[in-house]
């Protein structure tokens, strides 16, 4: 299939800058069956739309406060240069990978100081990243970054207005737990305890797997042949007690059905091998149309870039031509798109 397959028109009005307030507010699309029945509700109704003995699997991951401002001394004498710093992907206790802007100005070697008196050297730069060796490690570097950095909000919401106190709880889902995103899985943002508590009391069940999303989930397809592109590998670990808790589920008739395209990733590379088993490992599994999906038997996720992999994903789901009726359905009806935006609720295997 060709890059061009995945795209469609979206009015640039309909990016959501902020989220809806209450999070279960937000709307969702229901798209059921392979013939793509289109149904309008809301978040708050996902306890009506699933049955009794179904489990909801949910991304723990935390998001850092990966967006980093400092300055790289001078090699002539004259003022430090402003470098901007997005951290991708934690390679040790003391090593990141990340982006940097202006990234020319930058060369091995070279220290950057930020806020609280957090530094790091460029120890080797790639076409696209930087790798960084911080002053510190482990839990005291987590500390320090909390304090000299900001949330990461996505670029297409960051050209738009800058990032404020508002994103540092808007842009963490109610299960967060486990730092290390630059990204938050979006899905999960829709949650409230009380919707949790209407879920439990149906006697839909839940557990958690931990994605580390990385900023690659940003980063566009640029081959029209989409099975050139390499997916960026991120962490994830699925837990054995989440194995046995998924398995009894299905088992007994009931479907598994992830929040969001990180949770289904994390699922789909723990059962590759064909049963599902628990994984502790990078996955750069990337799921486009004619994938056989293995444990998800659903999914709820946000509205997703064009021509990005998130829509080939979803596409492989419930079909290409099912998913771009829907999103027009969607364009048709205003619903809001991407991070702060609407929801999704795919259910194929249903009439």
């Amino acid at each position: 299939m060709k890059l061009s397959d995945f795209d469609f028109d979206l009015p640039e009005e309909l990016i959501a800058l902020r989220p809806a307030s209450p999070r279960d507010s937000a709307r969702l699309l229901v798209v059921r069956g392979r013939e793509g029945k289109l149904e309008d509700r809301i978040v708050r109704d996902l306890p009506g739309l699933l049955d009794a003995g179904d489990m909801l699997v949910a991304n723990d991951t935390r998001v850092i406060r990966a967006a980093l401002a400092g300055q790289r001394a001078s090699r002539d004498q004259g003022a430090p240069v402003e470098i901007e710093v997005n951290l991708n992907s934690r390679l040790s206790d003391n090593c990141w990978s990340a982006f940097a802007r202006p990234g020319k100005r930058l060369k091995q070697g070279d220290a950057i100081a930020f806020r609280g008196g957090l530094s790091a050297q460029v120890t080797n730069k790639s076409d696209a990243e930087i790798y960084l060796v911080f002053d510190r490690s482990g839990a005291e570097l987590d500390a320090a970054i909390e304090v000299a950095g900001a949330m990461p909000i996505p670029p297409y919401i960051a050209s738009k207005r800058a990032a404020d106190e508002a994103d540092a709880g808007d842009y963490q889902t109610l299960f967060a737990d486990k730092s290390g995103s630059v990204a938050a899985p979006t899905a999960g943002l829709h949650f409230t305890q009380d919707l949790l508590n209407q879920l439990s009391a149906k006697g839909v069940k839940r557990t958690n797997v931990t994605l580390h999303v990385n900023a690659g989930t940003f980063l566009p397809v640029k081959s029209d042949n989409i099975q050139e592109h390499r997916m960026h590998a991120e962490h994830a670990v699925l837990s054995a007690e989440a194995v046995a808790a998924i398995s009894a589920v299905r088992t007994a008739g009931g479907r598994c059905i992830p929040i969001g395209t990180t949770a289904l990733r994390t699922l789909e590379s723990a059962a590759a091998s064909g049963d599902l088993a628990p994984f502790n490992a990078p996955t750069d599994i990337f799921i486009t149309p004619g994938y056989r999906f293995r444990i998800a038997d659903g999914l709820m996720t946000n509205f997703h870039l064009p021509k990005s992999t998130l829509f080939m994903l979803v596409s492989a789901m419930m079909g290409i031509d099912v998913m771009k009726r829907a999103y027009a359905h969607a364009v048709k009806e205003r619903y809001r798109f991407f991070s702060y935006g609407d929801a999704c609720l795919l259910l194929p295997g249903e009439a």
